[in-house]
């Protein structure tokens, strides 16, 4: 059981004044929900799975491409096309396929998988299944974060409740068709989260990134052919399969459909967890549903996907929280962890406590991720500090095109997204520091305190 420090599960949605039904987070906060029982009485549980069985595999990809879901992990891959690309005439008795769920949710400020995995596992469970059969895979795993020690023991339980009913194990449901789910529990690393990197640590080798091709989906686990999506991605499809994939495509707006969970934390006054359609504009998240800033100050920066999302100032708080507008606008949707700060936030000191995390991740495999994480962090410390000089902006400025697209994973790509969004957007902030000695926000709070006075 969590704590009551745990962030409130908001559940509502509607940016027109409707109420939304959840999708993915059905019974969040109802502490039996995680049961099997629970979830086939109350949320129509693995009827979704008993419809897909009676369809050609081919015909349960199809309908997850009808509903246009795209990965929930941060790239935004349209799923069923991710589906597609397995081998069709892979030889069954000589090659085994596998279907991995990213549970590894490390960016910083995000925190919905693990309200899935906590509250409604079952989900993940059916959809895992349901896709193992589109794909004909044999074997399931979900990497767990390291950290998510908590969910280990009741994901292990709900696992074997599936397995007593039938739903994994031998002969699912007298189809004749074997598959079955195992636990992996990562070691803590972010690069893990990348899904090459998570492939070698599945198979108890050094967490690092893959160069590509080929793709997993040729040569991915042990060698075989493999799949890997998101917890979230992966407990939509339940719901797709119920509700048909052209209906759940109605949902969100065109090319960015469904709910997504949002995840939302920093200054305002009621921080949690959000399903809403995608699409629903970033300012009706922040004041209308999380209730505005709590400290009574200004708004003056969210990161809207994720610790690796460039920054919006306020001429972008109207942005639709799609896959595409906040790219267009560039930023990125990302992991869905929106970070809130207050004109008092010292946007210098938020960017280097980001850039001694991406710098302390990098596995160290390329050269200008781990030595430019480190050369950012060195000159963003000497800013902060005191000891910066103007020239010092250029040089930060001249990085990060050395790093971005360099390297064989995006962590080098999300390192940069701070550094360049806040370069571009608070640049004065960077240029207090250097000729105060101080931070821009205690120089802010000086002048407003002075005003009062």
């Amino acid at each position: 059981m969590r704590s009551k420090a745990d962030p409130q599960l908001y559940t509502f949605a509607g940016f027109g004044g409707e109420r939304f039904p959840n999708l993915m987070l059905r019974g969040a906060g109802n502490l039996d929900n995680w049961k099997r029982a629970v979830y086939e009485q109350k949320h129509e549980g693995y009827l979704a799975l008993k419809k897909a069985l009676k369809m050609e595999p081919v015909a349960v990809t199809n309908e997850v491409k009808a509903s246009q879901l795209r990965g929930r992990g941060g790239a935004g891959f349209l799923t069923g096309l991710k589906w597609s690309f397995m081998p069709k005439d892979t030889d069954q008795k000589s090659h085994v396929r596998y279907l991995v769920c990213n549970g590894d949710e490390g960016e910083p400020g995000t925190f919905k998988d693990r309200a899935i995995l906590e509250y409604n596992p079952h989900q993940l469970i059916e959809g895992m299944i349901i896709g193992a059969w589109a794909m004909q895979c044999k074997v399931g795993f979900i990497y767990l974060r390291g950290e998510f020690l908590w969910l280990l023991e009741k994901l292990e339980a709900a696992l074997q409740e599936a397995r007593d009913a039938g739903y994994l194990g031998q002969n699912i449901l007298g189809t004749g068709w074997d598959f079955d789910i195992q636990t992996y529990r990562g070691a803590g690393a972010y690069i893990c989260g990348e899904e090459t990197a998570l492939l070698n640590s599945l198979e108890g080798r050094r967490g690092e990134p893959r160069s590509k091709p080929p793709f997993p989906a040729q040569v991915g686990a042990f060698g075989q052919p493999t799949t890997v999506n998101n917890v979230e991605t992966l407990a939509a499809v339940p719901v797709i399969l119920q509700m048909g994939g052209a209906e759940y495509a109605k949902i969100g707006s065109p090319g960015n459909t469904g709910t997504r969970i949002f995840c939302i934390s920093g200054h305002v006054k009621r921080p949690g967890l959000y399903e809403l359609p995608l699409g629903t504009p970033l300012d009706f998240l922040l004041n209308d549903l999380a209730g505005g800033s709590s400290t009574g100050k200004a708004i003056k920066a969210v990161i809207p996907g994720g610790a690796s999302a460039p920054m919006f100032d306020a001429k972008d708080f109207d942005c639709p929280l799609d896959f595409d507008t906040p790219k267009a606008r560039g930023s990125m949707a990302g992991s869905g962890g929106v970070i809130v700060m207050d004109e008092d936030v010292c946007i210098v000191a938020a960017v280097l406590r980001l850039t001694r995390f991406f710098a302390h991740e990098s596995c160290g495999q390329c050269t200008p991720c781990r030595e430019g994480c480190n050369w950012m962090l060195q000159v963003l410390q000497r800013i902060e500090h005191g000891q910066g000089r103007m020239e010092d902006l250029d040089l930060l400025a001249s990085l990060t095109p050395r790093i971005a697209l360099r390297t064989l994973c995006a962590l080098g790509d999300a390192a940069c997204g701070p550094v360049d969004s806040s370069l571009q957007k608070f640049r004065h902030e960077f240029e207090h520091h250097i000729v105060h000695k101080t931070c821009y926000a205690q120089g802010h709070q000086l002048l407003a305190a002075t005003a009062i006075h």
